[in-house]
């Protein structure tokens, strides 16, 4: 499917509906509000249900990161160097730079002879709080394996390693690793990535534009992988040990251990996130303004909708920790606080948006 036509986007639809809305409240205000285009396919990008325009250009970012992944195991590079499943896992992750993270990238490289030094992404403060904290305790500093995409980095460096080349420039789009990887994000997605413009991600890896409608149909591809193909193993493992994919606290772990091994979910900055569930569909949504705190509450809602989840369950804690227990119902209106922690607003789907996704749903109800 190519879609850069001249710098611009050839749309294969017709005219968008109107995306969905979150709001943010402050009391009885309406104090914000955020557009988000969403779509739901099935693994040949078929559109299910969408509210926008579903073939929104939209670069990824961490959301297509078990995409980029994908390479590591299909290529045979994880078999080939004793890749644990927690550490695809963490291939697959934006981790919060725990102690736990950072042990096992660490001893990741160390088994390829390599070291911080060789990851191209650059240093910084684990994302989770309490971990910058203790760090900050012990005198550290911010350093290149606590950066949330360096699990990713150590498989871009493992598929180097079985590959023979040097992983020296290997975030370059025309080194042989990221050709690899475009090749197989191209095959899974059907849209000709190997072939168009190249951005750099946060993290210094090369970034991709997608119609979302192809974001979506590769993250159902991986969703649906039978038991002795590729995607499975990234999915089982990333179903297996949810606390590496993010952290404690997170979004992506709890929506992992709420889901409870029928699909996964995966944030990206600018407001990206994805979801692949079980019966071989993916959701793939963007919001318009980038705001993160809409994602979240916009992908559980739909969760909801399509009856993946329940608002009552309980989020424990299997692996780790996943912070604070909270509900299902806690993420679809997730709490606005003041700075002594008093809940003073929420971040919720509009009540019209919220009729309008019940209807775009209803037919695709487990």
């Amino acid at each position: 499917m190519g879609f850069w036509q001249h710098g611009t986007v050839r749309h294969a639809t017709g005219p968008a509906t109107s995306p969905l809305r979150v709001e943010v409240t402050r009391g009885v205000f309406v104090e914000s509000g955020h557009l988000v285009t969403w779509v739901l396919t099935d693994t040949d990008g078929a559109v299910l249900a969408a509210a926008g325009d579903p073939d929104t250009l939209v670069p990824p970012r961490s959301a297509m990161k078990s995409l980029q992944a994908f390479a590591l195991v299909a290529e045979g590079a994880a078999d080939a160097h004793g890749v644990a499943d927690h550490e695809l896992a963490l291939a697959c992750a934006s981790h919060s730079g725990e102690d736990g993270h950072v042990e096992a990238v660490g001893a990741w490289l160390e088994r390829l002879g390599l070291g911080p030094d060789d990851l191209g992404c650059g240093p910084a403060w684990p994302l989770d709080a309490d971990a910058a904290r203790r760090l900050a305790a012990r005198g550290g500093g911010p350093t290149r394996v606590h950066h949330n995409c360096s699990g990713k980095h150590a498989g871009f460096l493992t598929l180097a390693r079985h590959l023979g080349v040097s992983p020296r420039g290997y975030l370059d789009p025309d080194h042989p690793v990221q050709q690899r990887v475009l090749a197989t994000v191209a095959d899974l997605t059907g849209a000709a990535v190997d072939r168009g413009p190249v951005a750099v991600d946060g993290c210094g890896a090369p970034v991709v534009a997608l119609p979302l409608r192809a974001l979506a149909r590769g993250v159902a591809r991986l969703a649906a992988a039978g038991p002795d193909e590729p995607g499975r193993r990234l999915v089982d493992a990333m179903v297996a040990h949810p606390w590496y994919v993010a952290g404690t606290g997170r979004l992506d772990t709890r929506l992992l251990v709420a889901l409870d091994g029928a699909g996964f979910t995966k944030v990206g900055a600018e407001g990206n996130m994805v979801a692949g569930l079980d019966d071989g569909t993916a959701l793939a949504l963007k919001v318009h303004d980038g705001a993160g705190r809409a994602a979240g509450v916009a992908l559980v809602h739909l969760l909801v909708a399509l009856g993946r989840l329940d608002p009552g369950t309980v989020i424990d804690a299997p692996e780790r920790g996943t912070g604070d227990a909270v509900t299902v119902a806690d993420l679809v209106q997730a709490p606005v606080t003041n700075a002594a922690g008093d809940v003073v607003g929420v971040v919720r789907v509009a009540a019209q948006a919220a009729e309008r996704m019940a209807a775009a749903t209803s037919p695709h109800r487990s």
